[in-house]
């Protein structure tokens, strides 16, 4: 899977050097794992090898789907991650297949746009897959996500803690002209 903007470029994470090392400063920092529910922050650059395996692991179980690298083109850094995947088996009982877009930027990446810029991209990539509707969810502090979620136009469904045991905001966008 390759999506391109005007800034990035959004792409299997590999096994290179360059990915594995971005891959654990990012996951391995508090700052970013707060946000992703029953998350741990990475303890060493071992775990990142493992990490990619699960990705792999997703990417050939779900054609279409996955946690992707966001490469900023200019420079070739990862900025971090934008995923689409389906959302686990909700705490109130089975879920209906919802499927979740979200981001997880490395700090000296926040505030520059990627993460809109990025989920843009990938909300038409779940449209050309024929979805209908995508949701996205983030702890009710959060300011940064909720503020990307309404930047790409996306519906505030109120606040659940179906997902992730977290209490969270959930917002929602349908599929443009469904």
């Amino acid at each position: 899977m390759r999506l391109e903007t005007a800034r990035l470029l959004v792409r299997e994470w590999t096994d290179s050097p360059a990915d594995l090392d971005r891959n654990y400063d990012t996951y391995r920092r508090e700052e970013v794992t707060r946000w992703l529910g029953a998350a741990t922050p990475l303890v060493n650059r071992e775990q990142s090898p493992l990490l990619m395996d699960r990705r792999r692991e997703y990417y050939a179980a779900h054609p279409g789907y996955g946690v992707w690298a966001v490469e900023v083109r200019a420079t070739g850094v990862v900025a971090g991650s934008v995923l689409l995947k389906e959302m686990p088996i909700p705490s109130d009982g089975p879920g209906r297949g919802e499927i979740e877009i979200g981001w997880h930027l490395h700090p000296d990446s926040w505030g520059h746009g990627y993460a809109t810029e990025a989920a843009r991209a990938v909300l038409d990539h779940g449209w050309a897959l024929g979805l209908t509707e995508i949701h996205a969810i983030a702890r009710p502090d959060n300011a940064p996500s909720l503020s990307v979620m309404r930047r790409l136009g996306m519906t505030r469904v109120g606040r659940t803690d179906r997902w992730y045991d977290l209490d969270a905001e959930h917002y929602m966008i349908t599929r443009p002209g469904w």
